[in-house]
């Protein structure tokens, strides 16, 4: 789910979101709305996913057991489009969250580091997008609306190590555009010291194919020599992957923490 479902503070290339000027439709991203509150979200992203499970039951490939479960969700992704940070009350809707017995997973981009650091509540999992070595490549691929949006990347991951949550580092990673110096990104991941570190294939999916071709995805085989290289240069060790989703997970913990 997402509390800014419209509005973010980049433009990235590979991001399957609608982006103001895709299909000749145009809004400012950055002019924010008056926002639901936390009580109506909490509320309608339960709703939503009622809603979304119609039908399923007469389908006779249908476990029953995954059916009952879907009604209980117990995990919220605050991940799906947008910059959460730019939800104002972002604090009270993850402790409303977290008041329902779900857990968190919130994503942002880091171009808002007061915002992360200020939250009444952490989420129960931090993930932060780091797709750049460096500014260039920042500029180009991620394509900010924002000024300063380099420094405020970095602010948020010298600031990553005091939060008690387990944090993650994740790279969407675009062939021809930012899977070389790797050792750029290790020196970002060394400011972090990130719990988990996320190397991940962009999907040719969405709005992305505006952008980006076919031909940007990169293999399985590429991400997982792309994480050897960064294991190696930065002490972490690949703890897992996935083939099908193009993703491989690193970290200096033996197994990953798993929340039921």
């Amino acid at each position: 789910m997402s509390p800014s479902v419209f509005y973010c503070t980049q433009q990235c290339l590979f991001c399957w979101r609608a982006q103001n000027g895709d299909l000749q439709i145009s809004w400012d991203e950055m002019k924010l709305p008056a926002w639901d509150s936390p009580q109506e979200i909490a509320e309608g992203i339960l709703r939503a996913q009622t809603k979304i499970l119609g039908g399923y039951k007469g389908n006779p490939r249908t476990d029953p057991q995954k059916f009952r479960e879907a009604f209980r969700p117990r995990h919220v992704a605050i991940s799906l489009t947008g910059e959460p940070t730019l939800y104002e009350p972002l604090g009270e809707l993850i402790q409303t969250l977290h008041a329902k017995d779900l857990t968190t997973f919130l994503v942002s981009n880091g171009s808002n580091p007061k915002k992360l650091v200020s939250l009444n509540e952490e989420p129960t999992q931090l993930y932060v997008s780091v797709c750049a070595p460096n500014d260039k490549v920042f500029k180009r691929l991620c394509r900010p609306q924002i000024d300063s949006a380099w420094e405020s990347l970095n602010e948020t991951l010298a600031a990553l190590p005091s939060f008690s949550c387990p944090t993650v580092i994740r790279t969407t990673l675009v062939k021809g555009h930012n899977m070389e110096e790797v050792e750029g990104y290790a020196k970002l991941i060394e400011k972090a010291k990130p719990t988990y570190i996320e190397a991940k294939a962009y999907m040719h999916v969405g709005f992305s194919g505006l952008r980006l071709g076919f031909e940007n995805m990169p293999q399985h085989r590429e991400v997982y020599n792309f994480a050897v290289q960064l294991a190696d240069k930065t002490g972490y060790k690949i703890l897992d992957e996935s083939t099908d989703s193009r993703v491989v997970l690193l970290s200096k913990k033996e197994r990953p923490k798993k929340f039921n």
